[in-house]
């Protein structure tokens, strides 16, 4: 078995000589067609040009122009009028990449392919102005008060030290004073907003901690090496660990009993209050009651609302008396008793009711339990039914 690909020499026969030079004639040929095919570059009138076999002339930058025209309609004229702010407030097209919030979301690289365009490329140049200059002057306004602050606006800004409680004529004054250095759209209310969100960042220059020391910051490369390895590694305790191992498993041991236990406690929970006399809670005329922390709703019939009180509609269950009841709706719901004995709950209101920790949604319904949590707004209560007046109550269609 022949473990090389080569072909095995031998001697040609006419025709085939014959062949291989007319294969010879035509590499020649596209050889020399390619030479000819190559594009040629020509100096006119002090521009760079290039000139091809059929003496078209080439735009040198025609490529990255249709990859940023295909890209065009991603950038919206306020997209543009937003980076044109920021860049000339910060001269940093990474910050402008951070901080800046466009229409959809752009790269780095994208923000630095558009900004170039802008400043080199005359034909997007234009079409971005004509496109800037019909935008709405609520829009114009508010990309230039979205503005990024520079340093030079911070740093006298950072004159005003934290423990003063500056007026809005001292930031008046200082706009006055420094028109060149801010920006035109910021006013003496815009200014006073910015001292205060860098004052409650801690970032006016009396709130920055001083090192002592000859330097005045430390980078965590630093401190890693100053540390010392061996410090880090200790030595494995194994009576330690085997100790706590033995007690991890006596607390495994003792949850499983527990859950084991669990149904046992429920059963007597059950019995508890499924019994029907306790006199604390209910009377012959009481169906359930709504027990909270500090109030019982009593519900003598057999359909009652809940909700917020207020001076244009009355309810059965004012939630106000038990706690904060700002965020419950005035009219938040029903309690209705069906022909069947079970009690439900209808939610009215914007924010949702939660039965034993289950949501019941606006325009949705749910059964109330003997026993459950009814939570509103976080206002909790106890629902309890009275089986015996309520059996009295759907055998008595009349009541």
């Amino acid at each position: 078995r022949r473990s090389s690909s080569r072909s095995i020499k031998r001697k040609k026969f006419d025709d085939e000589l014959v062949e291989s030079s007319l294969k010879k004639t035509a590499k020649k040929i596209a050889s020399a067609n390619e030479i000819a095919a190559i594009p040629q570059v020509v100096i006119k009138d002090k521009k760079v040009l290039i000139v091809s076999i059929n003496n078209n002339i080439h735009d040198p930058i025609a490529p990255c122009r249709s990859h940023t025209m295909k890209n065009l309609g991603r950038w919206k004229p306020a997209d543009d009028l937003a980076l044109i702010s920021a860049v000339q407030q910060t001269n940093d097209l990474a910050a402008v990449h951070l901080a800046v919030k466009f229409s959809c979301r752009f790269t780095l690289r994208d923000i630095e392919e558009r900004w170039y365009s802008l400043l080199y490329d005359p034909v997007i140049s234009k079409l971005a102005i004509s496109a800037i200059k019909p935008l709405h002057p609520d829009t114009i306004a508010a990309a230039q008060n979205n503005a990024l602050w520079s340093k030079e606006e911070q740093q006298l800004l950072g004159g005003i030290t934290s423990v003063n409680s500056p007026s809005l004529d001292v930031f008046k004054q200082m706009l006055m004073d420094n028109a060149d250095t801010f920006h035109t759209s910021r006013t003496p209310k815009t200014l006073y907003n910015h001292w205060l969100l860098m004052r409650q960042y801690r970032l006016l220059p009396d709130q920055l901690v001083e090192l002592s020391g000859k330097r005045e910051t430390i980078s965590f490369s630093d401190v890693e090496r100053e540390l010392d390895d061996e410090e880090l590694t200790e030595n494995r305790d194994e009576i330690l660990d085997n100790e706590i191992a033995i007690a991890h498993r006596k607390s495994k041991l003792q949850i499983k009993k527990l859950e084991t236990e669990l149904p046992k406690w429920q059963e007597i929970l059950d019995k508890i209050y499924d019994d029907d006399t306790p006199t604390f809670d209910f009377d012959s005329d009481t169906l359930a009651v709504l027990r909270g922390r500090l109030v019982r709703y009593f519900i003598r019939k057999k359909e009652v609302t809940f909700g917020r009180a207020a001076t244009d509609g009355d309810i059965d269950i004012d939630l106000s008396i038990e706690g904060p009841a700002w965020k419950v709706s005035r009219l938040h719901g029903y309690i209705k008793l069906k022909p069947d004995g079970t009690f439900h709950v209808k939610n009215e209101g914007r924010r949702p009711v939660y039965i034993d920790g289950k949501p019941v949604t606006t325009g949705s319904r749910s059964t109330l339990p003997n026993n459950c949590t009814f939570e509103v707004c976080g206002l909790k209560f106890i629902f309890l039914i009275s089986k015996t007046t309520v059996a009295k109550a759907c055998n008595d269609p009349g009541q």
